[in-house]
């Protein structure tokens, strides 16, 4: 796993497209427990160069029910965003993550985490690209989150960008993230 996440690390095939450079973002040990696929770094976890280091991560870490020590071991979390570099500022949020990084380094990596039981989908992009036939859009597949499982469970982006969505959509803080929490701890603890 050291050598491939290097070689991740070390990655320029898209450079030219971003406007911070690349620094590509990416955690994994072939023992970790939970993979959390999203979108792609913010610039403050660019700046920062620690996954899920801003508001969407402090978000994230609540609806897991977990603490930052918990949360950064790779024994229990890889993460594996679908871009893994920022990729600019958009008009409502960031740019939509690069699409090279996904084909290019998902399969590698899945293929070396020997102790996964459940992969975290986080936003749209990520659930497009592990179920790119489902016609569900993500409200749905978060609400119907249980035919995912036991492998998947999608979830919408913590990001404060999504306070009108979780605003919209009361039922999923009230009755998926204890869930959730349930699953994450069953599998940590």
């Amino acid at each position: 796993m050291k050598p491939l996440l290097h070689k991740i690390r070390g990655c320029e095939v898209c450079s030219e497209h971003l406007p911070l450079g690349p620094r590509p973002i990416v955690e994994a040990a072939a023992h970790s427990k939970i993979v959390l696929i999203s979108q792609a770094p913010g610039r403050i976890v660019h700046e920062s160069g620690t996954a899920w280091a801003d508001q969407s991560g402090k978000k994230l870490r609540e609806w897991l029910g977990v603490d930052e020590a918990t949360f950064y071991n790779t024994a229990n979390f890889a993460i594996l965003p679908m871009g893994f570099c920022y990729p600019g500022k958009g008009k409502t949020g960031d740019l939509p993550p690069r699409k090279e990084c996904a084909p290019l380094w998902h399969d590698s990596v899945l293929s070396k985490l020997k102790n996964v039981q459940l992969v975290l989908l986080i936003g749209s992009y990520a659930t497009k690209y592990y179920f790119p036939k489902d016609r569900r859009n993500l409200t749905e597949k978060v609400e119907h989150f249980e035919a995912y499982l036991p492998q998947y469970w999608p979830l919408p982006h913590p990001s404060p960008v999504n306070r009108f969505w979780r605003a919209r959509n009361p039922w999923f803080e009230e009755s998926i993230v204890p869930l959730l929490q349930k699953k994450t701890h069953s599998i940590l603890d």
